[in-house]
C-alpha cells in the first residue's frame, strides 16, 4: 500500500479536472490527479464538439482532450489511473482510498468526477450490454453497418448520436417519450432532414429482447397504449446522466439526484473540499462550463491553502 501526501488532490480528469490541474500547477501547487478511466470523461462518448470557443470548425473530442492533457502535462501535472473508492474528510488532512489499495492524503480536494449515463431500467438492458445495448454511438456505431437501430432520448446527445449513427446504420428509429425534442434547434433540424432517421413520438421502450444479441425491442405508444415489437440490432440509450458522487455521499451534501452542492466559491459543506464540472449541481452541462468551473475551483483551492499557510 502506497501513502502519499499532496497539498491538493484533484479527483477526475475530465475537462473540469484537467482545467483545474492547469490552473493549480500554474500557481505552483504540488498536485495529484486521480482518474479511474481514460482522461476526458463523458465528452469522449461524442464524436466531435462544435461550440467550444476558439474552434470555428468542429473539432473531434479526442483531439480536444489530447490537447488539454498535453497542456496540463506541460505544466507538470501528475496523473495516476486510480479510482477513489472512499474518503475520510473529518480532519484538516483529507484521506482518499483508491481501488489500487493506495491511500493519498491532502489538505484540499477538488472533486471533478463528472457523470455517467443513466440506464433505462427495462428488462433486457443489463443482459444485452455490449451485445447490442450501448450508451456510446461514437464507440460502437461501426458494428451496426447497414443494420436497424433504436436511439432512445430527446436531448442533445440523443440527437447528435442518431445523426452519427446514420453514417453506418441503414435505419434509425429515434424514440422519445414526449411529443417534442429537447435538443437544440440546429440538432433538431439535422434530425428532421436526415432520411435515415424516423422519430417515434410519445413512445417508450418496455423491453429489449434477443438470444445472443439484441434482436428487437418491445415499444409502447403512450397516447394509444398500443404495444408492439420493433425489430432492431441495437439500442442506444441517452435518457440522462447521473453524477459520479457515490464515494463521497456520507460526507458531502448533494441534491436529491446526487449532484454536489457548493457555494459561490465552489466549496462544499466541508472546508477545503471543492467541486466543479458536471458532478456539481449547476445549470449547464457543457465542456466550456466545466473548464471554467475547474479554473475557479483551483483558484479557490489555492486561496484556501494560502490562508492555511500550507503553501
Amino acid at each position: 500500500m502506497k501513502k502519499e501526501t499532496h497539498p491538493l488532490i484533484i479527483v477526475g480528469a475530465g475537462p473540469a479536472g484537467l482545467s483545474a490541474s492547469i490552473y493549480a500547477r500554474r500557481a505552483g501547487i504540488d498536485i495529484l490527479v486521480l482518474e479511474k478511466l481514460t482522461p476526458g470523461g463523458q465528452i469522449l462518448t461524442s464524436e466531435k464538439i462544435e461550440n467550444y470557443p476558439g474552434f470555428p470548425k468542429p473539432i473531434s473530442t479526442n483531439e480536444l482532450i489530447s490537447r488539454i492533457v498535453k497542456q496540463a502535462k506541460s505544466f507538470g501535472m501528475e496523473l495516476k489511473n486510480e479510482g477513489v473508492e472512499r474518503v475520510e474528510l473529518n480532519s484538516e488532512e483529507k484521506k482518499l482510498y483508491t481501488d489500487f489499495e493506495n491511500t493519498y492524503k491532502s489538505f484540499s480536494v477538488i472533486i471533478a468526477t463528472g457523470t455517467q449515463p443513466t440506464p433505462l431500467g427495462v428488462p433486457g438492458e443489463e443482459e444485452f450490454k455490449g451485445r447490442g445495448v450501448s450508451y456510446c454511438a461514437t464507440c460502437d456505431a461501426p458494428f451496426f453497418k447497414d443494420q436497424v437501430v433504436v436511439v432512445v432520448g430527446g436531448g442533445n446527445t440523443a440527437a447528435e448520436e442518431a445523426v452519427y449513427l446514420s453514417r453506418f446504420a441503414k435505419k434509425i428509429y429515434l424514440l422519445h417519450r414526449r411529443d417534442k425534442l429537447r435538443a437544440e434547434k440546429i440538432l433538431q433540424e439535422r434530425i428532421f432532414k436526415n432520411e435515415k432517421i424516423e422519430v417515434l413520438w410519445s413512445t417508450t421502450v418496455e423491453r429489449i429482447y434477443g438470444k445472443q444479441q439484441v434482436e428487437g425491442a418491445v415499444i409502447k405508444e403512450l397516447k394509444t397504449g398500443k404495444v408492439k415489437e420493433l425489430a432492431c440490432s441495437g439500442v442506444f440509450i441517452y435518457v440522462g446522466t447521473k453524477p459520479n458522487s457515490e464515494f463521497i455521499k456520507d460526507w458531502i451534501k448533494t441534491d436529491d439526484r446526487g449532484f454536489i452542492l457548493t457555494d459561490e466559491k465552489f466549496e462544499t459543506n466541508i472546508p477545503g473540499v471543492f467541486a466543479c464540472g458536471d458532478v456539481r449541481a449547476n445549470l449547464i452541462k457543457q465542456v466550456v462550463v466545466a473548464c471554467a468551473e475547474g479554473a475557479q475551483a483551483a483558484f479557490m483551492a489555492n486561496k484556501y491553502l494560502e490562508n492555511k499557510g500550507i503553501i
